[in-house]
């Protein structure tokens, strides 16, 4: 039987992560608190900043400003546009 959370995201009860999606705390206070749909919508959205921004990922200031849209994202707070991205939320 699959294992279901409320979702902070889309404030439903949906199947959960099967495990945490990072280290530490926070891979678990997501495991915990988004559901796999809102996880697998990040994943998406995280992949499409990543290239409009030129983001890199050996470079300690776009790490951490990617976390913060994903914070923001799972918080239902505003996030970088994406030019020529429509939600659906």
């Amino acid at each position: 039987m699959e294992k279901k959370i409320l979702c902070k995201k889309l404030n439903k009860e949906l199947p959960a992560l099967d495990r945490p999606p990072m280290p530490g705390p926070k891979g678990i206070e997501i495991m915990e608190t988004v559901s796999l749909e809102a996880w697998e919508s990040w994943k998406s959205y995280q992949t499409m900043l990543i290239n409009e921004k030129k983001l890199d990922s050996s470079n300690s200031e776009d790490r951490k400003w990617l976390f913060e849209q994903m914070e923001r994202f799972f918080n239902n707070k505003k996030v970088e546009k994406i030019s020529g991205f429509k939600s659906i939320d």
